[in-house]
């Protein structure tokens, strides 16, 4: 059951930007930031940890799962660390996946022929 509805959930997510992106003509990088900043004000909320918990990857590997880790980061090491937390908190939690987005997108330029 855990998997059909990490399936309904995760497209949901997809559809909603699909829908932002067609009926509200929004362009791929305002629906992208809309939709961080949701899953963000969902942490800030503690809206989103029970949300993963009932859809496992269906809420995790969407792009609302960057704003959750942003805040939920952020708010970790504000309460372990103090204000400065706040800084530390984002990059701890989300630096492997910018990393790892920035080598591969190197790597990808290097080995194939980027068009722009």
């Amino acid at each position: 059951m855990s998997f059909f509805w990490a399936f309904v959930i995760g497209g949901a997510i997809c559809v909603f930007g699909q829908l932002l992106m067609d009926i509200g003509k929004l362009t791929p990088a305002h629906t992208m930031s809309t939709l961080v900043v949701l899953g963000a004000i969902a942490d800030g909320c503690n809206l989103y940890d029970p949300f993963i918990e009932f859809a496992g990857a269906g809420a995790t590997v969407p792009i609302t799962s960057f704003g959750n880790a942003l805040v939920h980061g952020a708010l970790e090491e504000l309460h372990k660390d103090g204000y400065i937390g706040i800084i530390t908190g984002i990059f701890k939690v989300t630096s492997a996946g910018i990393s790892a987005a920035i080598i591969f997108s190197f790597l990808a330029a290097v080995f194939f022929k980027p068009k722009g």
